[in-house]
């Protein structure tokens, strides 16, 4: 396939969906930059979470008005840090361009066909791209639940346990790669790996700060996150870019307005569960790297804080699904499609205004791709036999 083979620069032969990767990154923040400070607002509620964190003011209240949309633990205070010490234009591109390498070093160390982590590059720029011009934070969580798998699959459960620890500490996300416990090779050294990690990375905020206000800052997190939810579901506002979930689904659509989160997760917890109890199928990678697909999908639809820019990290998982199949059939790949037309696409410009006012946005259409890909996902984990070798396919 063309889209996989190399570019010549000079002396160096650079893979075009890594050269394609980055430069959309760039592009996606140049662009925003070109606009002016207000187009980047969210990068000034992050730098300001390091401010904040360091004159012991609130992090989730006060001035600017921009640190009300700070959703992140007070771990994500050190993360930003040498960001912000940074010219705002240059710490905010060197910011995103952090976020597409992080997730782009969590694809390229998955342990599948160097074609099929090309393939997954391909299969997520576009959202990659979108996250990026909302300078947002996802890219980077996907990339370490990514390297949280890997890690402990490569039997290195003090690095995968500190990913986990580092992506629940500061977007909750990060805890789905929790699950991924079941495939350690030692369970008790992963269980000490995680408490000592997140010991340290509850603590580390204090060293520019204080303790008290760290563990006060947990409090307000926790408060913030509850409040937030509270406001996403409310399936009133038809024109709301929050709760782009399973549950959006169902309350705008079905006009379910008084549907819980909790009749909805529920059965899918149970569907996440079924398939751990396959012992025997731990041991094939096209098993394990479906669940890891699974969970990176799950995490996002699953979610009332579910937002356009969160896809980066659910179509992460199409691609991973997409490659992990034995047979790319028709259907596949007309899923896969529906996918980048539906889920990737309809954010951008070359959406039709209309459909997307009307019917996407409305409606929480994006969703609907990645939970169909979900349920056959799940359907495959639950009774697949998974005992074959991962061939490497072209995508046509």
């Amino acid at each position: 396939m063309f889209l996989l083979k190399n570019v010549s620069l000079g002396k160096l032969k650079i893979p075009f969906p890594i050269i394609l990767w980055f430069l959309l990154a760039a592009v996606a923040v140049l662009v925003e930059e070109m606009r002016g400070p207000g187009s980047f607002n969210n990068y000034f509620t992050y730098k300001y979470v390091f401010i904040h964190a360091r004159s012991l003011q609130n992090l989730y209240v006060g001035e600017p008005a921009s640190i009300y949309d700070n959703l992140y633990g007070p771990l994500f205070s050190l993360l930003i840090a040498p960001f912000a010490l940074f010219n705002d234009y240059v710490g905010c591109f060197l910011w995103c361009i952090a976020n597409a390498w992080v997730l782009y070093i969590g694809i390229k160390q998955l342990k599948i066909d160097y074609n099929f982590r090309m393939i997954i590059l391909l299969i997520s720029a576009i959202e990659m791209m979108t996250s990026i011009h909302s300078v947002e934070f996802n890219a980077m969580v996907a990339g370490w639940i990514i390297l949280s798998y890997v890690m402990i699959d490569k039997g290195n459960d003090f690095w995968g346990t500190f990913f986990i620890a580092i992506g629940m500490m500061t977007k909750v996300y990060g805890i789905v790669g929790l699950v991924f416990f079941l495939f350690s090779k030692d369970k008790f050294r992963f269980v000490l790996y995680f408490i000592f990690w997140v010991a340290v990375l509850f603590g580390l905020p204090m060293l520019i700060s204080s303790k008290s206000f760290i563990i006060q800052s947990y409090k307000d997190w926790y408060l913030k996150l509850v409040a937030k939810n509270a406001k996403n579901i409310d399936a009133f506002n038809t024109y709301n870019m929050q709760d782009i979930s399973v549950m959006g689904l169902f309350r705008r659509i079905g006009k379910m307005h008084q549907l819980s989160n909790a009749a909805v997760i529920l059965p899918a917890a149970i569907c996440y569960a079924i398939p751990l109890f396959r012992i025997s199928q731990y041991k094939q990678a096209a098993f394990r790297l479906s669940y890891l697909a699974f969970a990176l999908i799950g995490v996002v639809i699953y979610s009332s804080s579910a937002e356009s820019p969160t896809y980066v990290i659910a179509m992460v998982g199409v691609g991973i699904w997409y490659v992990v199949q034995p047979r790319k059939s028709l259907l596949n790949k007309l899923i896969l499609f529906f996918a980048l037309i539906l889920t990737s696409l309809s954010p951008t410009d070359l959406f039709p205004v209309y459909l997307k006012e009307h019917f996407v946005v409305p409606f929480a259409l994006k969703a609907l791709p990645c939970f169909l890909i979900w349920l056959i996902i799940a359907y495959q984990l639950i009774g697949k036999n998974f005992e074959y070798t991962l061939q490497n396919e072209s995508i046509e």
